[in-house]
């Protein structure tokens, strides 16, 4: 097994929505890796986020039935529960890097997760968060 990466909710929207043919084959060709080397890593945030934007807020919807599907097969990967430990941890995170509480969130599941990456268009390519890195595999 390789190290954990964090799959953020980008990656899982890209993979379904056909609007940008090249971000979908990247997203898809992640997750695929990521499955099969068993180092994904999802939260119980980046699901409920998917499931917002795919059925409300990309150029062709999913139906709330193909959503679920889609997060039935999410299941496969390892997803990190959100507790008030985690709650706190993200207050100070997003205190100490200035970043939204949701994106803050991200990386405190990343962190209790043992992730050293996590894959994001959203945060800044890079840049250490708690020791953890950024990729954009869309860069």
């Amino acid at each position: 097994m390789k190290a954990r990466i964090f799959l953020d909710t980008n990656i899982l929207v890209y993979a379904y929505d056909r609007n940008d043919p090249k971000k979908q084959e990247v997203a898809q060709s992640v997750l695929v890796e990521s499955l099969e080397n068993e180092s994904g890593v999802l939260s119980v945030q980046v699901l409920g986020e998917f499931f917002n934007v795919v059925t409300r807020h990309i150029k062709k919807p999913m139906t709330t039935n193909e959503a679920k599907d889609a997060i039935e097969l999410f299941s496969n990967y390892f997803v990190q529960e959100i507790d008030l430990a985690m709650v706190h941890r993200s207050i100070e995170t997003h205190k100490l890097y200035r970043i939204s509480y949701w994106d803050a969130l991200i990386i405190s599941a990343a962190e209790r997760a043992g992730c050293q990456r996590i894959f994001s268009e959203d945060l800044n390519a890079n840049q250490l968060y708690h020791k953890i890195s950024i990729c954009n595999p869309f860069l």
